[in-house]
């Protein structure tokens, strides 16, 4: 015999019909990308503070007009479109923000009252919409991939000699994840192998996928590997033009 429908809560915050600590899943995604997000917008903005040595903060990479000849804002804002792009309509951080920020999980917990006004219409409506320029975020970042490995090779040269300290492990750490996470992309598995019928007949990019795949099968560990390597590399960086660490070197 049929009961009576069960009823949601009122829509406040926290209110559920779990009783079970839902929050604890997404609680390390709200401290650690929030902190992120706060760590590196202050970052982009502070304008300062982007290299030490032969070393180059990430945030800050292609460095351009550092010397404000044309350009009288931080450096960092003019190349922030495109990781800022490409994390944000990211498959997997997508999932993770709007879980932890908009939407926790399970359709038990209700949504908050701003998500409840907007008619969610897919990926055709604002500020969804943009998510469809993921493909195109991933252009500009292979780009930036490629010039944080410049940064990372250039970094064992100092003053015309061999230079290797701690800064370049990290260095060179910080983009083999970046390399992991950006070529184990979605985009990036569908521009080497989509649009083909017969992987027979395209054997070099049949090659290609299989290689994405292998890395787009671990990109949620890539995503968050690459975060906390490009905020380490920055802030070791940092720490080190403020004297608050010493320079580590081997010879």
């Amino acid at each position: 015999m049929a009961g009576s429908p069960t009823l949601l809560p009122e829509s406040r915050l926290g209110s559920t019909l779990r009783r079970d600590p839902w929050w604890f899943e997404i609680l390390p995604v709200v401290v650690v990308l929030g902190g992120f997000g706060i760590y590196a917008t202050l970052r982009a903005f502070e304008g300062n503070y982007y290299s030490w040595g032969p070393y180059l903060s990430p945030f800050y990479s292609p460095l351009i007009d550092p010397q404000h000849h044309w350009w009288h804002y931080s450096p960092a804002l003019l190349i922030l479109l495109g990781p800022l792009g490409f994390r944000a309509t990211c498959y997997y951080y997508r999932k993770a923000y709007y879980r932890a920020f908009l939407a926790p999980p399970t359709c038990a917990m209700p949504p908050p009252s701003l998500l409840q006004r907007i008619k969610y219409r897919g990926e055709a409506s604002l500020p969804w919409v943009f998510n469809n320029l993921h493909r195109f975020a991933l252009y500009l970042i292979l780009v930036q991939t490629a010039i944080l490995w410049y940064d990372a090779v250039n970094a064992f040269i100092s003053n015309g000699s061999f230079h290797f300290g701690l800064g370049n492990v990290i260095m060179a750490v910080n983009v083999v994840c970046l390399a992991g996470y950006t070529l184990g992309c979605h985009a990036m598995r569908h521009l080497v192998g989509g649009g083909k019928d017969c992987f027979s007949c395209h054997r070099a990019r049949y090659q290609l996928w299989k290689g994405v795949t292998v890395l787009n099968l671990r990109h949620e560990t890539w995503a968050w590997l690459s975060m906390f390597t490009v905020w380490a590399t920055d802030l070791y960086i940092r720490l080190l033009i403020h004297g608050i660490i010493p320079h580590a070197i081997w010879n």
